[in-house]
């Protein structure tokens, strides 16, 4: 059987649409990108400035903690400073245990947020919850703001994980642990959207979520979910952890899900060095969705992993230096050279593939390897263009101003 190759690759299973302050979630739009600040949101400055950072990178929507009275009373002065800066990305605020309390009391905070993010098993005990629940979604209907219920694994209704783990108990085949407690996550979240709507909240207006810090859980949750309900949902693993890992984890289960078309909102949650960047998580989730052929957001670098036939770490730092820099230009290409996110461009380490590789992206460098002559070819769109030699800041000079002219050219009045 021939495949269809005009076919997507990846369908998407149908969602309602719901609209996040201008950006579009579900119901066949781009799949969206999140992520979460680490600033004190009180500290209305830093906040603003991580949110603006952080839509630089590739965010499409930024959450912040709302925990205080005085983060609340920060959150009309983030999104003032957010737009003088012509930011216009969503401002989600994070809402646990005291969410109804901030919301009424802070009017202008609950006006200046696009979508309020609440769990069902924090907002109180017993009748309360309820009320509460309820409280936070008649707010954001009066005032056509989104809602995210999003139930974890580590924050279920007490309430009902122990009726259900005692059910469990007394049953004559008792289930792990771990399958109660994901059925209480889809219980929790199911029961709590139909509140939602009988509270006054459009299905327009919501969007779900269940969170497990384990893959495998979080796939079989997810694929659950989106059995039972049309609700756009936002995937992504909690507390993924460090690094490498939480890179790993993350996309081991999100792939998984986006190629089964789960999934219209995603969040990478890696927790950052000491003095890390709070952009990693982003660039996490863009190259994520753009190796699977689902967006693109910025150039790609190929460049080769490197062996005994490259000389040092020379085409490494190179490579590196070539991707910051493009990252640092994008906010300024974005918007000036449409279409520029598409560019491929190749640093390679020695003359086995590199030529090759160079050849085939838009622009490419072949540094040479141990023993080949220390010139370093050019090729623009597959022809030979330049040959630089020098130290790697000599290197990295010509080839900037080669891909600046490149990206003049092709992306903007040059053709």
């Amino acid at each position: 059987m021939t495949e269809d190759f005009q076919a997507p690759i990846f369908p998407r299973k149908k969602t309602i649409r719901v609209e996040v302050g201008g950006v579009a979630v579900g119901g066949g739009a781009p799949i969206s990108v999140q992520t979460m600040t680490n600033t004190d949101t009180a500290d209305a400055e830093s906040t603003a400035a991580q949110c603006i950072s952080l839509a630089e990178a590739g965010a499409d929507m930024v959450r912040i903690t709302v925990n205080t009275d005085e983060a609340a009373g920060g959150v009309p002065e983030i999104r003032r400073r957010m737009d003088d800066a012509g930011c216009t990305a969503p401002l989600i605020g994070d809402f646990h245990y005291n969410g109804h309390l901030l919301l009424t009391r802070h009017p202008d905070c609950a006006r200046a947020l696009d979508k309020y993010r609440i769990n069902p098993g924090n907002v109180g005990r017993g009748g309360r919850r309820d009320e509460n629940f309820r409280t936070v979604c008649r707010l954001a209907a009066d005032l056509g703001k989104a809602v995210r219920i999003g139930v974890n694994s580590g924050s279920l209704d007490p309430e009902l994980v122990a009726l259900r783990m005692g059910e469990n108990a007394s049953s004559a085949a008792p289930l792990p642990g771990e399958a109660i407690l994901g059925r209480c996550m889809i219980e929790s979240m199911l029961a709590s959207c139909d509140t939602a709507v009988e509270t006054g909240l459009g299905r327009d207006r919501i969007v779900l979520s269940c969170k497990s810090s384990r893959p495998t859980e979080l796939v079989r949750l997810h694929r659950e979910l989106a059995a039972r309900t049309e609700q756009p949902l936002h995937i992504g693993l909690t507390e993924a952890g460090l690094g490498l890992k939480g890179v790993v984890w993350s996309a081991a289960s999100l792939a998984i899900l986006l190629a089964e078309g789960i999934g219209d909102t995603l969040r990478i949650s890696l927790t950052p060095s000491a003095g890390g960047d709070r952009r990693e998580e982003v660039w996490a989730c863009c190259e994520l969705l753009q190796s699977l052929g689902l967006r693109t957001f910025f150039p790609s670098v190929t460049a080769c992993p490197g062996c005994g036939r490259t000389s040092g770490a020379a085409f490494q730092r190179l490579a590196e230096d070539v991707q910051a820099f493009l990252r640092d230009r994008m906010p300024h290409w974005r918007s000036r050279y449409p279409g520029v996110e598409a560019l491929n461009v190749a640093v390679m380490g020695c003359i086995v593939n590199g030529p090759g590789e160079s050849r085939a992206a838009d622009i490419g460098i072949s540094l040479p390897g141990s023993g080949e002559s220390p010139k370093c070819p050019v090729y623009v769109d597959g022809e030979h263009h330049a040959t630089l030699e020098g130290t790697r800041g000599v290197l990295f000079d010509g080839f900037r101003a080669i891909l600046e002219q490149y990206v003049e050219r092709r992306f903007g009045n040059g053709e």
